[in-house]
Order: structure tokens, then sequence, then C-alpha cells
């Protein structure tokens, strides 16, 4: 979408969310291509007609360069030309060109001792142009620069939400998760140790998951210290702006996590701004096997036993209709205060065990047991990479997209 258009949107983001009628716009935007039906549920699921407007607001600037101009005749078809014509206005208004600093020269005399000393290569007198304003800016950041831990104070810290899916519809075509119980269980065990309050959900569509997620981020969070939320499913690749990959529900209909993270980011969960907000999904990336490089190293392969290794893999092909235009970007802000870690790479399977759970949970949770009250996330999740890569004929190396602006510790520094 044109950047004078996504402007546009936001600037009269306030009035659409007031006075747009989103009923009449659900059949024409699927009929002009702009949502799929999955879309549109999830739009419709998104609460109060208000909410619906303002989601679907958001979510429009990443539906390509025929969006804008779409959406305007949608509204005129469906009598709301009045807002038609308020976007067409602000997007004909030019930005207000930003002000630049005060720069003035300072005039710095070098003398020739100690230049001999400290700076052979000049000579005579320097003019530098420094921004007094800056400099100013920059005393205040030094004096008043924040604690580099969050804050985990409160008791208990924050709400834990654990989805497991295990058994899915026939019609679906994905088989039972067996094993994801003992990993549910373990990480029940591991974060209510850690003081949170761990809600678990058990075989849910994909409906039902995001009105879960739903009601979490609409939760007051402000006595909280931070959020977790946890998904034990299949997964596939999905096309995506910031978060790559997808889960499924038990009726086989993919959830991006890109989504699944934006409910939770500064412009839709405001009582979670500031504070670290932890994703961690156990699926597959992919349907690429992992088979490894021959290293030199120190400790032995472990084999995984015969017959009872298992992958969270399942294809799943985008078809072009349904793909963002190339040139769509992220309509919400860029993500702060988010962690999201991956059980594997973007692209590749993810093992468990029958009997013992998945590498990756099984990994975490003994991490966890060990370092949680002494090291921050960051040298945990490069611990559990570690280990995870160490095992089995096939490999599988976990990794995190980190927005996190400050180190984390769940036992509070």
């Amino acid at each position: 979408m044109e950047e004078q258009h996504r402007r546009a949107l936001r600037r009269g983001r306030a009035r659409l969310v007031a006075e747009l009628r989103v009923e009449p716009l659900w059949d024409p935007l699927e009929q002009r291509g702009l949502f799929t039906r999955p879309m549109l549920e999830e739009l419709q699921s998104a609460g109060s007609r208000g909410e619906q407007a303002r989601q679907l607001i958001i979510d429009l600037e990443t539906r390509g360069k025929q969006a804008f101009p779409a959406f305007l005749s949608i509204l005129r078809d469906t009598g709301q030309g009045d807002l038609a014509e308020m976007l067409i206005q602000e997007c004909e208004s030019r930005p207000l060109p930003p002000q630049l600093p005060d720069l003035r020269p300072v005039e710095l005399e070098l003398r020739e001792e100690k230049q001999r000393k400290r700076l052979p290569f000049l000579t005579g007198i320097v003019s530098c142009w420094i921004s007094q304003q800056a400099l100013g800016i920059r005393r205040n950041l030094i004096v008043t620069c924040p604690c580099q831990d969050y804050a985990m104070k409160a008791d208990p810290c924050g709400h834990c939400l654990i989805i497991n899916n295990v058994n899915f519809s026939r019609d679906s075509g994905l088989s039972t998760r067996e094993g994801s119980d003992i990993d549910c269980e373990k990480l029940e065990r591991r974060f209510r140790a850690l003081r949170f309050t761990v809600l678990t959900r058990r075989d849910l569509k994909a409906q039902e998951m995001v009105l879960e997620l739903l009601k979490l981020s609409r939760q007051d969070h402000s006595a909280l210290d931070c959020c977790i939320v946890v998904i034990l499913s299949h997964g596939c690749q999905t096309s995506h702006i910031q978060f790559p990959g997808g889960v499924y529900g038990t009726d086989g209909k993919p959830i991006p996590i890109e989504k699944i993270v934006n409910y939770f980011n500064g412009s839709n969960c405001p009582s979670l701004r500031g504070k670290p907000k932890l994703f961690f999904i156990q699926a597959c990336g992919g349907e690429q096997r992992d088979q490894g490089f021959v290293v030199h190293c120190d400790s032995p392969e472990e084999e995984a036993p015969g017959g009872s290794l298992e992958s969270d893999a399942t294809p799943f092909l985008v078809s072009s209709d349904k793909m963002d235009e190339p040139d769509a970007i992220a309509s919400l802000p860029t993500p702060s205060d988010i962690l999201v870690s991956y059980s594997t790479f973007p692209g590749f399977v993810s093992w468990r065990e029958r009997s013992s759970g998945s590498w990756y949970v099984e990994t975490l949770d003994s991490v966890l047991e060990q370092y949680a009250h002494s090291e921050d996330l960051l040298s945990m999740l490069v611990k559990v990479a570690h280990a995870v890569s160490a095992k089995g004929r096939y490999k599988q190396m976990p990794g995190c997209f980190n927005f996190l602006r400050k180190k984390f510790f769940f036992t509070g520094h």
C-alpha cells in the first residue's frame, strides 16, 4: 500500500472506528479478494462493532496496493460515501515537514602539546558542528537511563496461557500429537513454580484459539509484570511480515504466529505496554528434515529411540490469491518487549517423542529448572538451542525473534 494511503487510514482511524458500519462490508471485502473468509471470521470475533472496525483498518494496510481504492469503492457502494470522501481528503493533505534541530558551530582549539600526545594526526583548529539540543538529550539519557532489567516483582508476576492441541479432526488430515500432554504438564509445573498463573486449554479449533488469545489480551495486566503464551500444535509455513510460521487448530485451519503476537502488542493490549510478552511455539516451521553436517564435537550424539520419533510438520500451500502483495508492510508499530521462541528454524520440522515429549520442551524445561534463578532468558535459550541441536540423526535448531529492550530474569534482579 502507498504511504499516502496508509497515512490517510491512520489519520482517519478515529472517525472510522466511531462511525464505520462493518456489517455491510464483509461480503464485498471477500468478493473483491481483499480478505478470505477465515480472515473475515477472525475480524468478526474481535468484539464490538468499534473493535471490529479498528482491527479491519489495521489489517487493511497489509492487503496490498489495490486495497485502498477498493475499500473506497466498497464504502460508496454500502452508503458510506462520506467516510470515503474523508479518506480522500486525508490522502491529499501533506504531512508536516520535520523540524530540524538548531545546529551551531562549536570551535575546539587543540593545543599543540596535547595534540602530539593524544591526536598526532590533527593540526590547528577543528570546527565541529554539534547540535546543542542533541547534547542536552544525550546528557538526560545518561542521567535518567532506567534499569536494564525488566521488573518482575509482582506475585503472581503474570498470566501464562498454554494451548495444547493433541487430537485433530479426521477431515484435517493431521495426526494425533502423542507426547504433547507430557510437554504440557512439564510447562504447567515449571511456570507455576516461576510464579505465573497458568491456564491450559486443550484441543481448540482455530476460532476457539483466537477467542482464548483475545480474551487474554483484553484482560487488565496493569498489576502484573509479564505475559506468556505457549502453543503446542502442528505447524506450517505462512506468508508473513514480521514473525514466520503458523499453528493449526484441531479443525485443520492455520493461524499465523504474526497474528497471535499482534494481539498483545502495544496497540492492541495497552496494559502490557513496556512489559515483556513471551511466546513459546512448539510446532513445525515447515517440512524440511535437517540431517546436519559433520563437525568435531566433544559430546556424543544422542540417538532417539527407534520408531517413536514424530514431527509436527504439515504441508501447507499458500495460493496466490491469499498471499499479501510483495509491497505489503506491517500495519502495526514495530513490536517491542516481545520475544517469540520457536522450537525449530523456519522451514524445518520439529521432533517429538511419544514417551517423553518434544525435544524442545524437554530441554527448555530442564534449562529453566537449572538456570531460571540466575541467568537471563536469552542466555538460557542459547543453552536450549545448543542442547537440542546435538540430538539425534535428524537435526533441529530452535531459534527466537527477540524484540526485548532489556534483560529478562524470571526471578527479577
